[in-house]
């Protein structure tokens, strides 16, 4: 069947593994009736993984002091440069730690809420219940988190909350986290569990009978292509933010192994859910090939404002109070500057449409830390963001002890991923997705500090707890010398084609232009108009791409252009399903804002009747329309209301 031209529908789908009964109790079931590998059968079973952050370092160290043969890749040079080290705030527990009403419940609730009602109840609540565990080894690991006078772990406030449950390492959590999980892994290494592969990214995966079998991977320094097998296969590659161009992602951060995995079958859960971060440091020119995110932990002390009236030049300090508008906190009262992210960004851009932004262009708010270093003295404001002040002084010039940060909403993070079922295994048996790289936990709209969380759930805890029971369930054979061969032959292919067209545009110009499409028609506010002209310019920018890009140098040898030039052809792919997605789906929720879809107040307006679901998408082949799966889903525990931070 054909709807509206874009795309097919096909047969529903359900998460078969997700167990029932009483919500807090599934995750303990689902354990138990897991099969187990016994600790000599372990030794014999292979397990790839992809990627070394947070998700992928942690489930490493985890698998490899299980006793599995880890085999892992990485395209950075070290695990230590996963784009996991980049984040800054915090990372969530409901440890009640502040005893000011937290609990494992509340942080579920917070979560499927903060999600706009479009995440599993069973995924969200095992996440809430697993953030205490995570804190616990992290802890024990040497996770330097801040402590308070006494002692305990000290912790902040994140958007979406109205609790302290955010553990942080001052503005350096994430690269604290991944030292932790990096000392883990390499533990491992020494033990001779884990065989570590960096410079090597993953361009294919090798198939037999329906299962993932292993993978084929190019060496980054010498060009060598050479294929791996396994048991199992775990993708943790993270999120596909920089389809945008300009994003805060690292400039590696692809989407080339789930899309590769995507085209052998695996389905592709809610592309369209972007989250668009609300604190990173305004673009300031064409020049700039990536954006430099401000902790959300920020919010915590800094107010957010703009002059009240359109046109206002003056310096901010020339600005009087009763001139300034600090719009969170007028129109939502509760929550303030602490609402949700994809409410602080469309917040930030209403005005900035308005004509009250500041800065070059009228892109830009004022995030203003005076009253906090009145209030608690410039020593203690160090302490709490001291590094992040000094990075935003470094980019800008600025001093943010003196004058207020700029800030604008830039594309940060994405929800959707590769669809996983409760065990975190893809719709291709034997393939498993864990942290950025799946969709699961978190909706339309990611709550701050929930990314760590979620990465190292997976990886310390969920996905050691449910590979064994496929792993134990299927007795698989040496794979066969033909799905080898076809997988190598289909990588050593595309590299021969890349580097044929010898074109006379280079990759970053379509990568640019994909980027440019997609934040305009695809960013923080979508409409049909806007989706229907993406649906024309992509596909056509696509075809330009394979006549006309240019990748100098060979196969054979260091070749960054063309490491490159095959991320952005699947991200002008992947481009067209995120678009896809976001047409079909004519409601407001979290990250996907369509501007027809909201209330008097200029809120997301959401369709429970029609789109309570998770859209999985299926790849068709080349120039067919992708078929749409739905999955269902129930809520029992929390049930879906128009959400207000009111």
């Amino acid at each position: 069947m054909t709807d509206d031209g874009f795309y097919k529908s096909g047969q529903p789908i359900s998460d078969a593994k997700a167990p029932a009964g009483p919500v807090e109790d599934r995750w303990t079931d689902r354990k138990f009736t897991a099969k187990l590998v016994n600790p000599a059968n372990r030794r014999k079973k292979k397990i790839i993984i992809i990627g070394t952050g947070l998700a992928g370092g942690s489930a490493g160290a985890t698998l490899g002091e299980a006793g599995y043969h880890v085999q892992q890749f990485c395209f950075q040079d070290s695990p230590r440069r996963a784009h996991s080290i980049a984040a800054q705030g915090g990372i969530n527990a409901a440890k009640n730690y502040r005893n000011d009403g937290d609990s494992v419940h509340r942080l579920f609730y917070d979560t499927v809420k903060g999600g706009d009602f479009r995440a599993r109840e069973s995924n969200v609540h095992r996440l809430a219940e697993i953030s205490t565990q995570i804190i616990d080894q992290c802890v024990a690991q040497g996770v330097p988190f801040a402590r308070e006078y006494g002692g305990l772990l000290d912790n902040r406030s994140f958007g979406g909350t109205q609790v302290s449950r955010t553990f942080y390492a001052r503005g350096q959590t994430g690269q604290q986290l991944l030292l932790g999980a990096y000392q883990a892994l390499m533990r491992q290494v020494d033990a001779g569990n884990v065989e570590l592969y960096p410079r090597h990214e993953m361009l294919d995966l090798i198939m037999e009978d329906g299962r993932a079998r292993g993978v084929v991977v190019r060496n980054l320094i010498t060009g060598e292509v050479k294929s791996y097998t396994a048991d199992a296969v775990v993708l943790a590659s993270g999120g596909y933010g920089n389809v945008y161009f300009l994003s805060t992602n690292a400039m590696g951060s692809n989407v080339t192994a789930s899309w590769r995995a995507h085209k052998h079958g695996a389905y592709f859960g809610n592309p369209c859910y972007t989250q668009i971060h609300p604190t990173c440091i305004p673009v300031s020119g064409d020049h700039q090939s990536k954006l430099t995110l401000m902790s959300e932990s920020l919010r915590n002390d800094g107010r957010v404002w703009v002059p009240k009236k359109g046109g206002d030049t003056r310096k901010p300090g020339d600005i009087p109070e009763d001139e300034r508008d600090y719009y969170l906190e007028r129109i939502y009262p509760s929550f303030g500057n602490l609402v949700p992210r994809d409410i602080a960004s469309r917040a930030a851009k209403n005005v900035c449409d308005e004509g009250r932004g500041v800065g070059p262009g009228g892109l830009g708010v004022y995030l203003d830390f005076a009253d906090a270093i009145e209030r608690l003295g410039r020593k203690a404001v160090e302490a709490k963001y001291g590094n992040l002040f000094e990075m935003y002084e470094r980019i800008t010039g600025e001093n943010p002890y003196d004058m207020p940060m700029r800030i604008y909403p830039a594309v940060h993070y994405t929800m959707g991923g590769l669809w996983v079922d409760y065990d975190l295994e893809s719709s291709i048996p034997g393939l498993f997705v864990i942290g950025e790289a799946n969709f699961s936990d978190h909706g339309a709209n990611r709550l701050g500090a929930s990314a760590l969380m979620q990465g190292l759930a997976d990886g310390y805890f969920v996905l050691p707890a449910t590979i064994g029971n496929y792993i134990a369930s299927n007795a698989l054979d040496a794979v066969g010398e033909q799905p080898v061969a076809e997988a190598e032959e289909r990588v050593n292919d595309q590299i021969k084609r890349l580097l044929a067209i010898d074109g006379d545009r280079t990759v970053d110009s379509f990568h640019r232009e994909l980027g440019h499409i997609m934040w305009e028609y695809c960013g923080m506010e979508r409409s049909e108009e806007g989706l229907r002209k993406a649906l024309e310019l992509i596909p056509a920018l696509r075809k330009e791409f394979w006549e006309r890009v240019k990748v100098t140098g060979k196969g054979e040898e260091l070749n960054q252009q063309l490491e490159k030039a095959g991320r952005v052809a699947d991200f002008l792919e992947l481009g067209e399903l995120m678009v896809i997605d976001a047409l079909h789906r004519t409601e407001s929720c979290g990250g996907h804002f369509r501007a027809e879809s909201q209330d008097e107040d200029g809120e997301a307006k959401r369709d429970d009747d029609n789109f309570s679901y998770v859209a999985a998408w299926e790849w068709a082949g080349e120039d067919e329309q992708p078929v749409l799966h739905k999955e269902a889903l129930e809520f029992e525990y929390v049930h879906p209301s128009q959400r207000s931070y009111k």
